[in-house]
């Protein structure tokens, strides 16, 4: 276990989260401090979390990944933290790297995790998430969420970074409906954020970058050597950029409404 000094705050962000909630809290027992953040789920996620006797949840409004992430980092005791998504599971390897981390008094601000990827129960191998890696452990004194992003948040690090060796595991894909709704999620928040960057809607580069999204993750990226749910996870990829510029062109088409409609 970790000295009295070095503490660690497991923190994570839930909304409707029942069927992978559970396996992750108990991947995180070992945390000194668990607290969730829930974003008033419907599905029994709150009602789950507030009778965990090692829990401490809060329920506080979606906004965006940046803002919930920010506020949740703020609830922390300890200045060590383990921040993950609902879906991923500290493995007992990854567990022992992480305390004897945190327990060699590092000068390392933050650390890089990879992720091993699961479709379903099985690994996905290829299909662009092979390097995929995340701020996952890190101290609260040296980090903060970057304004400049609403999804796929960004961390910005005082101090320098390391990577461990343990993967964590994400598991991703529950099912098609589950996770195309994920990718039309992300699709909408990536348009809100370019129109607020003042980048507009273009055609040309909706087809252009919706069709190298699908070639790169499944030719480039090997998709095709995970077979049928490597197809799938690339579909699926692709159609979250699809969606985020029909998103972004409905954005300005309301925008334009709106300035029409209070003009004199």
């Amino acid at each position: 276990m970790v000295t009295a000094k070095e503490k660690l705050t497991a923190l994570i962000i839930t909304y409707n989260e029942m069927g992978y909630i559970e396996k992750c809290i108990e991947s995180v027992s070992f945390a000194d401090e668990i607290i969730v953040v829930d974003s008033f789920s419907t599905d029994g996620t709150y009602e789950f979390l507030k009778n965990h006797p090692k829990v401490k949840v809060i329920q506080n409004p979606f906004e965006n990944f940046t803002a919930q992430k920010s506020f949740t980092l703020k609830q922390a005791t300890n200045d060590w933290v383990l921040f993950l998504d609902a879906d991923e599971i500290v493995t007992s390897a990854l567990q022992q790297e992480i305390l004897t981390t945190i327990s060699s008094k590092t000068e390392i601000s933050a650390f890089w995790f990879y992720r091993q990827f699961m479709f379903k129960n099985e690994k996905l191998n290829y299909s662009g998430w092979q390097t995929d890696k995340n701020f996952r452990l890190f101290r609260k004194s040296k980090v903060k969420f970057s304004d400049c992003k609403i999804v796929h948040e960004t961390l910005d690090v005082n101090g320098t970074s390391g990577i461990l060796k343990e993967k964590l595991v994400h598991y991703c894909y529950k099912n098609y409906e589950d996770y195309k709704g994920k990718m039309l999620k992300y699709g909408r928040l990536k348009a809100i954020e370019s129109f607020y960057k003042e980048k507009q809607y273009n055609y040309v580069k909706m087809v252009l970058k919706t069709g190298w999204k699908f070639f790169n993750h499944y030719i480039l990226r090997l998709g095709v050597l995970d077979g049928k749910k490597g197809f799938i996870i690339c579909y699926l990829n692709a159609l979250g950029v699809l969606e985020r510029y029909k998103e972004l062109k409905r954005l300005e088409q309301k925008n334009e409404l709106a300035y029409y409609l209070v003009m004199p």
